[in-house]
């Protein structure tokens, strides 16, 4: 049986080739399609993936977003004549949900974002199941027009598919030109594109006022700053030179995180890599979502959005540097006992499905 996969972010690039690798060793055959964006395209090349291009990403409004969309769906039928799955499986990708439904394959929707209302619109009601962890409530997903009997939960967060069998490579030290015996402090940038914050001021923090004061308390902290966009590394490459560490290309971001001292999340996923992986983490993500909520509840995550209370958080942090890693990771370590693997629930619903048809 055949098997598409829909690779749209970095997150999804950790994820889905694990299920491809599952999938292929009980027998079936699969094929990842992805599209032009920076950081996949980059991580593409330095994972040796193969996959697919089809299409780009439509950057930061709703018209280009709407026809780089609509290009996408349109190719992706040649796609699909050409490989002839009996499943698609996406993280809520728009064009993958509405070619599936179009040509009539099953698709199997993974999703862990029900703040992304619109994305969310436009897959799960075209979804044949949805696979979510249990911290999200089933009544959550209902209001998108999915019956409670087809979302399957899993007891985990995402980023454990890649981070359970997960050892850090000190290379990307020496990739950055790192030292681990002085602080390292690292940030990652909002999502400005992302359709749930466009139009969101809150999601354009002063990141470099904010970075400047830093700079100028702690001098001796090595700030390591991880972009989206190229117009990112423009413009902090423009700002601050070589007295920040600029990630101008993408590197084995959960490496750097372990051996970072706090990090500084503007988004979800590597917010929620760093609480696994117990180191001091801080969110400003300018919005509410339940994972966030979640890990805020269990001890992992500390939020502010305050720029001065969260230079005064991160002090704190590295004033007891020791202890407060530590405390971190004696809480992952309690968490992630208990957690399943995503890719066995995953694999297994996907399996069924291809077995009824």
């Amino acid at each position: 049986m055949r098997v598409i996969i829909d690779v749209l972010t970095p997150k999804q690039l950790m994820f889905f080739p694990k299920l491809a690798e599952r999938l292929e060793d009980k027998g079936h055959e699969t094929l990842m399609t992805t599209r032009k964006y920076r950081e996949v395209s980059q991580l593409l090349l330095k994972k040796g993936i193969e996959t697919v291009t089809v299409g780009e990403h439509g950057g930061g409004n709703l018209r280009d977003k709407l026809l780089a969309s609509t290009d996408r769906i349109k190719h992706l039928v040649g796609v699909f004549d050409d490989f002839s799955p009996d499943v698609a499986v996406s993280f809520s990708s728009p064009e993958m949900a509405r070619a599936s439904y179009g040509l009539g394959t099953p698709h199997v929707c993974v999703n862990d974002s029900p703040h992304s209302v619109a994305v969310a619109n436009l897959t799960i009601p075209l979804s044949k199941r949805l696979l979510t962890p249990d911290m999200i409530p089933i009544q959550e997903w209902m209001r998108f027009g999915i019956a409670e009997e087809d979302v399957v939960q899993y007891h985990a967060l995402d980023p454990w598919a890649w981070l359970r069998d997960f050892e850090p490579d000190r290379g990307v030290l020496d990739e950055l030109g790192l030292d681990d015996s002085a602080p390292i402090v690292t940030l990652r940038v909002p999502e400005i594109f992302a359709s749930y914050l466009l139009g969101n001021s809150g999601a354009h923090m002063a990141l470099r006022e904010f970075i400047a004061r830093f700079l100028e308390l702690r001098g001796d902290v090595q700030i390591v700053v991880v972009p989206r966009y190229g117009e990112q590394v423009q413009e902090l490459d423009t700002e601050f030179g070589d007295r920040i560490v600029l990630c101008e290309s993408v590197i084995d971001g959960a490496s750097l995180i372990a051996f970072s001292d706090v990090f500084v999340g503007m988004g979800g996923t590597m917010s929620a890599e760093a609480a696994l992986l117990g180191v001091p983490t801080i969110s400003c993500y300018p919005e509410e979502y339940i994972i966030e909520d979640y890990l805020i509840e269990e001890g992992l995550i500390t939020k502010e959005l305050d720029p001065e209370r969260l230079l005064k958080e991160i002090m704190e942090v590295l004033g007891n540097v020791d202890e407060r890693k530590g405390l971190a990771k004696e809480r992952a370590r309690t968490l992630v006992s208990g957690f399943e693997d995503p890719i066995d629930v995953i694999g297994s619903e996907v399996e069924k499905i291809l077995d009824a048809s």
